[in-house]
């Protein structure tokens, strides 16, 4: 399951690596966040259109179909650095040492590779709709009031693209831990224990006092 981590910072070139991209997968995060606050604002103004004015927002499933990549996919990188997808720590959890940063590394490569491969195929599939000589450059468009499709499929290799770097970063932390035998390495999340997470929150808690 997903559990909080810590990611400890440094003057390593790896940790000035990590913190060089966070803006960016930040800023993508934020998107993906006004992404979501515009699908509910569209859905005030089509059920206010449709109950008081008998008038819905013309094309508000062709505007959900273009704002799920958006939503779907423009954090990931962001959770991955903070080891916020879900996963199984029951076996991950109670390794310590270089077995933990080999059994993470090995399973950091694995997701790379997936994500090359989804990469390469979701490329494949916005060129595709992709078309200069086109109208609005696009083969294929939305059913009710034709929106271009191609921008919503760009959105997938560019997000993956940011998620393969931070990838790539784990996973020379992790071999880096492996290799030097560090208990605390940088620029990798850390998995916390529960009173480590109570901890934390009741710092943020009362840091806001």
């Amino acid at each position: 399951m997903a559990g909080g981590a810590a990611i400890l910072e440094d003057d390593s070139t790896i940790s000035r690596v990590d913190r060089a991209l966070v803006p960016l997968e930040r800023l993508m995060a934020l998107i993906s966040g006004f992404g979501v606050f515009g699908l509910m604002v569209l859905a005030v103004v089509s059920v206010t259109g449709r109950q008081f004015f008998n008038k819905p927002l013309p094309g508000y499933v062709d505007w959900i179909e273009l704002a799920m990549p958006l939503i779907a996919f423009l954090g990931i990188s962001y959770m991955q650095r903070l080891g916020g997808h879900i996963r199984m720590d029951i076996v991950v959890g109670q390794l310590k040492g270089r077995v933990l940063w080999a059994a993470e590394f090995v399973t950091t490569l694995a997701i790379m590779l997936v994500i090359a491969a989804l990469i390469w195929g979701s490329w494949a599939h916005f060129q595709r709709s992709f078309d200069f000589g086109s109208p609005l450059w696009s083969r294929d468009s939305t059913i009710d009031i034709g929106l271009p499709i191609w921008p919503a499929k760009l959105i997938v290799p560019v997000a993956y693209s940011v998620l393969l770097l931070r990838l790539l970063i784990q996973l020379w932390g992790f071999g880096r831990a492996f290799v030097r035998g560090d208990d605390q390495p940088v620029a990798v999340p850390l998995i916390l224990s529960a009173a480590e997470q109570a901890q934390l929150e009741a710092s943020h808690i009362e840091g806001r006092d």
